[in-house]
């Protein structure tokens, strides 16, 4: 019985050394796993926020380009039959400020380490994203009807509406577009002949406005000679029409290139997320992560 008790004692050291062995190992597994984590987190925390501060400066970019269209190209508006590209303007608008709010929700989310505002974070950059596929989508539709549109329209609210009662936004439309682009009528200097205005007395024997003249003065549009008046064919329907396609392909563009980050950005949010994931599992095993 003395003799085995060393061999007892032996034994029941080398199943301790054992058990504290295994432990050793675990933990050092653990701490590396954790190490690593922590590292790819830290970097993924710097990379989303060089990417917010960016998306933030894309939706006032965005911003701006929906406030100038609707600024600088209001009065066009008017003369055009649809009010598509009017509200694309104002989806612009809205998924700017959207945007801009949404960078700064993405660097509080970031830095707190909170899993719950990235999951919000990545639900808002998915809701901006629809919204402007949407807004690209309307932009195409647009841009496929808009010659027919202004061909069938532009006309008829030239000789109908201008200078007549309660058209005001219309007739200065139509008269800064004639002085812009050099134009006179809708198709030609002769579509003036067929206006309400022009068979009235209020025109005072003019043939067209005087804001088809090269050089504006009272009653200059009583000379309709080529000499005197914008005689180019086409008219101002092909310069308005020119004008609105590439403001809508800048739309399109700017779209497409705020979506393209987006899809980056929401690449990232996951990976952050799921890197948050797994350091919760190893910091508390038994916890389920939520």
């Amino acid at each position: 019985m003395t003799g085995n008790v060393p061999v007892y004692f032996k034994l029941s050291f080398n199943l301790q050394a054992w058990r504290v062995l295994k432990l050793a190992v675990r933990v050092g597994t653990g701490s590396s796993n954790s190490m690593g984590a922590q590292d790819g987190t830290i970097c993924l925390k710097y990379l989303l926020f060089v990417f917010n501060f960016f998306f933030w400066l894309a939706g006032g970019a965005v911003m701006a380009v929906g406030i100038w269209t609707l600024i600088e190209k209001s009065d066009y508006i008017s003369l055009l039959p649809s009010s598509t590209y009017a509200a694309s303007a104002y989806i612009l608008i809205v998924s700017g400020a959207v945007v801009m709010v949404t960078g700064v929700l993405g660097c509080c989310a970031t830095f707190k380490e909170q899993r719950r505002l990235l999951r919000v974070y990545f639900v808002l950059l998915l809701c901006i994203f629809l919204l402007e596929v949407v807004a690209g989508i309307l932009a195409y539709i647009y841009y496929q009807k808009l010659n027919e549109d202004l061909k069938n329209n532009l006309k008829h609210t030239m000789i109908e509406k201008y200078r007549q009662l309660s058209q005001e936004p219309v007739t200065q439309a139509v008269d800064k577009l004639q002085q812009e682009f050099k134009c006179c009528g809708s198709n030609s200097s002769s579509d003036w002949l067929e206006s309400k205005w022009v068979r009235s007395a209020d025109a005072k024997s003019r043939e067209v406005p005087d804001s088809c003249c090269k050089t504006p003065t009272g009653g200059c549009g009583r000379r309709a000679h080529p000499s005197n008046i914008y005689s180019e064919e086409g008219g101002c329907i092909t310069k308005l029409g020119s004008v609105i396609l590439e403001h809508l392909k800048i739309i399109s563009a700017v779209g497409i290139g705020i979506a393209c980050v987006q899809i980056v950005g929401m690449v990232v949010t996951c990976c952050l997320y799921r890197n948050l994931k797994a350091e919760l599992r190893v910091e508390s095993p038994g916890r389920r992560p939520h």
